[in-house]
């Protein structure tokens, strides 16, 4: 249990490698912020920002960025002096991560922040962080879009969630991504690699509100993380309902 009185402090002056997935709606907002607080901490950090998609004029209405081109890219350009000085190394991936990378992008002892709109590839990351990584923490965040989701189900675009998997020395910490979620386990959406030209220009309306509150959801649980004091595995949101509740890590069995 946390105590309240106490101030959050991060356990180590390293924080690691920092892999940033998804720099669109959601993704953009956490690297800023992101950034801010490394810089300002004086810690060492390695960030690689990985997004194989470019930002158009119809993403406008919901992300900020100051030139078209690879987002990756221009969010690294964007933000480059937020880092200044500071211990802080940002580089990028100009690639979707796929079956075939994923083993060169995501490595032992990352904190991973997943920021994505699809479900095929938060099975992607969240099985190779359950099957082949032993020690990792893996957050991902996301929000439904207005309209039909991927399963048929009209949503309204105000409810989101975030979801933390830890392992340590091969152990399971909290639930893999899929384990409560069978969207995920067995997601009825594509890869974005795998997508024409014509599916990947589709994309379903966000509320750009509900894109701030799951990343600073987000950006709220990595701060847990590198204070060691982060207790729930997994939060919900509404903001039409002016809601957010973590919920308790499962009993164990026996």
């Amino acid at each position: 249990m946390t105590d309240h009185h106490t101030p959050l402090h991060p356990s180590s002056d390293d924080f690691g490698s920092i892999k940033l997935i998804g720099l669109g709606g959601v993704g953009g907002i956490v690297a800023r912020y992101l950034l801010m607080y490394l810089a300002a901490s004086g810690a060492t950090a390695r960030v690689v920002l990985i997004d194989g998609d470019a930002f158009e004029a119809h993403n406008a209405a919901r992300m900020s960025f100051s030139e078209f081109g690879n987002k990756a890219v221009v969010v690294r350009d964007d933000l480059l002096e937020l880092v200044g000085d500071s211990p802080v190394e940002l580089s990028t991936v100009q690639t979707f991560v796929t079956p075939d990378n994923v083993a060169d992008l995501l490595h032992e002892g990352d904190i991973v922040l997943l920021a994505v709109d699809n479900h095929a590839t938060r099975q992607l990351v969240g099985n190779h962080c359950r099957d082949v990584l032993d020690d990792v923490c893996l957050i991902s965040g996301g929000n439904d879009g207005v309209g039909e989701d991927s399963t048929g189900h009209a949503q309204r675009g105000s409810c989101g969630n975030v979801q933390i998997h830890r392992r340590e020395n091969g152990c399971d910490l909290t639930p893999h991504l899929g384990a409560y979620h069978p969207e995920i386990a067995d997601p009825s959406d594509q890869l974005p690699s795998e997508l024409s030209c014509s599916e990947a220009v589709f994309s379903t309306p966000q509320i750009l509100f509900a894109n701030l509150a799951t990343a600073s959801t987000m950006l709220n649980a990595l701060l847990l993380h590198l204070c060691g004091c982060l207790g729930y595995p997994e939060v919900c949101f509404d903001i039409a309902e002016g809601m957010m509740r973590p919920l308790p890590l499962p009993v164990p069995d026996g």
